[in-house]
């Protein structure tokens, strides 16, 4: 990439990415030494002294430095099958259903599924990630739920006595994780465990790469044309260093979401395209959004018409899809048959879709552009 020209040297990227690849070096062949006769449920309450497995990492550091391309290029190499990237947020939604539907089984449920019928879940539930995947790469690691504070450090305690491998992105450092927050005590040996556990690093280079890249960038375009189009097409490319119709470079992607899946036609380096149609017309709600917002750091959408009271359902959704983006820091793009305040000047829900109006507007300005994605 650096021969390419999509990267500039950097010192901080280069750092992290040794310590990664010291840690690839040391995987190679881990899953081979992970097969023994116990499984990993009868090894965890087995009472035997737990050997010593790889340390993760804990990468930190401010907006636009890199963080999540590093772990990226790390999880797409690492010599391991059994692996797993995904967004803090989603991950922990799926651990919240996951002890939500414990509660409610039976005990011969409980053993068929799990393989035990304790009351406490976190150790069997940390036992089946750890058969699915012996390396979990998480992004934009964040603690701003006083049940996720209370469940975190049990949970990965309990992962890594399983001999799961965690490299995780986060714009905090760990003594800055849940600042000001409810109960913060009753967190801070949970801290004190990550630190303990994972290898500490800071990427905060000098340069905020993702600012940098949208400098001179406009986020709205208005009317619909070959202009926007073409406006659009080239934003693009610098965000991504790939051609849009470049498809054997930038896509497409499937999104599952609760069992289902979200066709992302062009995507690459956390920047996704869609069509108003195929997002706002289609029978997508907030569940949907809330993934391809946690997924993709910058959104495109293309194709937004004029709004009437015949399109309410569509209005709504897309008042939906902004208020998702709006509250998880996303950067979007656009374009649109008229400006934002003329987009939906009439119908059911008139009044509450100027909010909408509104935050399509901040989103455009500075402030908001260089705020951390999902933080």
């Amino acid at each position: 990439m650096l021969a390419a020209g999509e990267l500039k040297p950097d010192a901080g990227q280069k750092r992290i990415l040794e310590n990664l690849h010291r840690l690839q070096d040391i995987l190679i062949g881990y899953e081979d030494r992970m097969v023994v006769k116990d499984s990993f449920l009868s090894r965890l309450f087995s009472g035997r002294r737990r050997p010593d497995f790889p340390k993760g990492l804990y990468i930190h550091g401010d907006v636009g430095r890199g963080k999540s391309m590093v772990m990226d290029m790390f999880f797409e190499s690492a010599p391991i099958k059994r692996k797993r990237r995904v967004h803090f947020h989603a991950f922990m939604l799926e651990i919240h259903r996951a002890m939500h539907d414990w509660r409610y089984m039976g005990n011969a449920e409980r053993v068929r599924l799990y393989g035990s019928d304790i009351d406490d879940p976190i150790p069997p539930l940390a036992a089946r990630i750890a058969a699915d995947s012996l390396l979990l790469c998480f992004d934009e690691f964040h603690i701003s739920d006083v049940t996720d504070a209370m469940i975190l450090g049990r949970l990965f305690q309990n992962l890594i006595d399983c001999g799961v491998v965690m490299v995780l992105t986060s714009n905090r450092p760990p003594d800055d994780l849940y600042l000001d927050g409810l109960n913060r005590d009753l967190f801070l040996p949970s801290i004190d465990m990550i630190k303990e556990k994972l290898e500490i690093l800071s990427l905060n280079g000098p340069v905020d790469y993702r600012m940098e890249r949208m400098q001179g960038i406009r986020v709205y375009y208005h009317p619909l044309g070959e202009v926007a189009t073409e406006a659009l097409s080239k934003a693009f490319w610098r965000l991504t260093d790939h051609e849009v119709a470049d498809r054997s470079q930038v896509g497409p992607e499937e999104l599952p979401v609760q069992g289902r899946t979200i066709h992302v036609p062009i995507a690459d380096r956390g920047v996704a395209v869609f069509s108003f149609k195929k997002l706002c017309a289609a029978a997508l709600g907030a569940a949907d959004y809330l993934e391809i917002a946690w997924h993709y750091h910058t959104v495109i959408l293309v194709g937004i018409p004029r709004l009437g009271p015949e399109m309410r359902n569509e209005a709504k959704r897309f008042a939906t899809l902004i208020d998702v983006l709006y509250e998880n820091n996303v950067k979007f793009l656009c374009c649109a048959e008229v400006a934002p305040e003329a987009l939906y000047p009439e119908g059911p829900g008139e009044f509450e879709f100027q909010r909408t109006v509104s935050r399509l507007i901040e989103m455009q300005s500075q402030a908001y552009l260089a705020k951390g994605h999902a933080v």
